[in-house]
Formats: structure tokens, C-alpha cells, sequence
């Protein structure tokens, strides 16, 4: 178990931090979004 979630994340390392970019922009346009009709 141990060895196979560290190969997974050795294999998958570049895609990873595009990965968490990706889910920090959806967080900020989801809390953009909601922001939005209070600011008019």
C-alpha cells in the first residue's frame, strides 16, 4: 500500500501541481461568484 501510493505520486508529480492550480482557480471563481451580487 505504502509503496504503491509513492509510485503513483512519483508518476503523476508533474501533472500534480497543474492539478492544484486548476482547483485554486475554481475556488476563486467560486467565491468570486458569490461575492458578486452583494458588490451591486
Amino acid at each position: 500500500m505504502k509503496f504503491d501510493l509513492k509510485s503513483v505520486l512519483v508518476r503523476s508529480s508533474g501533472t500534480l501541481a497543474q492539478d492544484a492550480a486548476g482547483l485554486m482557480s475554481l475556488v476563486v471563481m467560486l467565491i468570486v461568484g458569490l461575492h458578486l451580487p452583494g458588490l451591486f
